[in-house]
């Protein structure tokens, strides 16, 4: 792997997984920018100018701010904001456009903030260990052995939303053989990728576990009651959005979690 050399970077970071990930590399002190949503871990950002959020980013205040890279993902962020953040000419900073499809593709992430930075002081060796703990957690975390769950994964509200098979939270489940519903392919982009859930499907009925994340909707007790009217044959919980679909770091905890999750299904 080449290394590009980087004296200086002024990172600003459009996606929280991305900004957790910059500080566990040590990158933290070159962060120049981030979103209201980035806000792990706390102390280290509490310094760190906000920007918006991840699909409204405020284009002015970045741009006073001279990031030299900035780093976005195609799901998280709007193309618009991309091209923008392009038509700054000279003051253009470079675009990390990252896009991990499942689990596995940590490392290939790990490996592009490597690529970028990973001249820096002890950025290669963080990066080394960060990758050692995800290749140990994904080793340790396979479908095969494991009953088949079919499984909605809801994300929100009015109306109900899910998630497509191509995601990387379906990808995540997958680990475990917890196969979502409905058997969609959402595409690169797009909001197809997170499919509204009209109420009538007759797929429905086969749902075993309705799975409330944590995020992006604060899902209350009523919620829960309506999920169990929506698949009255499935058990409903609430469970941690965070470890679920953030990557990076936080991949390793979350397909620790998966384990957990799994081990009292089988358990019931």
């Amino acid at each position: 792997m080449t290394l590009r050399t980087v004296n200086a970077p002024r990172i600003a970071s459009l996606v929280p997984s991305l900004t957790e990930l910059l500080v566990a590399l040590g990158l933290g002190t070159h962060l120049v920018a981030r979103t209201g949503f980035c806000i792990h871990p706390r102390e280290a950002l509490r310094s760190v100018p906000k920007v918006g959020g991840t699909k409204d980013v405020n284009l002015v205040k970045l741009k006073a701010l001279q990031p030299t890279h900035v780093l976005v993902n195609v799901d998280e962020n709007r193309l618009d904001t991309v091209n923008a953040l392009r038509a700054w000419g000279a003051q253009a900073p470079e675009i990390v456009v990252t896009h991990p499809g499942g689990p596995e593709d940590n490392l290939a992430l790990v490996a592009q903030m490597l690529n970028h930075f990973g001249d820096l002081p002890g950025v290669a060796e963080r990066a080394t260990a960060l990758i050692a703990a995800l290749t140990h957690e994904l080793a340790a975390t396979q479908p095969a052995g494991r009953a088949p769950q079919q499984v909605l994964y809801l994300i929100w509200h009015g109306p109900w939303m899910t998630v497509a098979r191509d995601t990387y939270i379906s990808r995540m489940l997958e680990r475990i053989h917890w196969q979502t519903l409905p058997e969609v392919q959402g595409g690169q982009s797009g909001a197809a990728r997170y499919p509204v859930v009209r109420g009538d499907e007759p797929w429905l009925a086969d749902v075993q576990q309705v799975l409330l994340s944590s995020e992006p909707c604060s899902f209350t007790e009523a919620h829960i009651d309506e999920a169990r009217a929506l698949c009255p044959n499935a058990k409903v919980q609430r469970v941690d959005g965070e470890l679920l679909s953030w990557y990076g770091p936080r991949a390793v905890p979350g397909l620790r979690y998966l384990r957990e999750l799994a081990a009292a299904s089988d358990n019931r």
